[in-house]
């Protein structure tokens, strides 16, 4: 990664659209397998009331419950706080620092998708997690 931690521990901001999906899972396995050695967030450009129940159910047959995130509005204090931004179709509506580190993962948005669908982009979602923390010289704790 370019950007240098502003902290002990990098800060990494996951943002998509509705923050009912893609962000959450990924904000959930960053949290899962590395503990406390990353600082974690999540947001949406135009969040939806609940986070999506399909993401909810395809998280839970890997051991993670999300059931009781709920999700965020993007706000530029969450981009400035953070060393990392992993934006995944949000498309221009996330603000642009210098110094930020900024990746845009294309996923499939799992919107109104059964959890037969949700299955494979939440496992390319741990692929890629599991990516950024060789990246950010992270060992996975679980």
């Amino acid at each position: 990664m370019s950007s240098t931690p502003t902290a002990d521990r990098p800060s990494v901001l996951f943002v998509c659209v509705h923050n009912a999906g893609r962000s959450q899972m990924a904000a959930a396995f960053l949290t899962h397998l590395a503990g406390d050695a990353v600082e974690v967030r999540s947001a949406g450009s135009a969040p939806a009331d609940t986070v999506n129940p399909a993401v909810v159910e395809a998280m839970s047959e890997v051991g993670i419950d999300i059931s009781a995130e709920t999700p965020k509005i993007l706000t530029v204090e969450a981009v400035q706080a953070s060393d990392v931004v992993i934006t995944m179709g949000c498309g221009d509506t996330c603000p642009v620092f210098p110094g930020k580190t900024y990746l845009d993962w294309k996923l499939d948005d799992p919107a109104g998708q059964g959890v037969d669908a949700v299955r494979p982009i939440r496992n390319e979602i741990e692929d890629r997690i599991r990516g950024l923390l060789t990246d950010l010289g992270v060992q996975p704790c679980a």
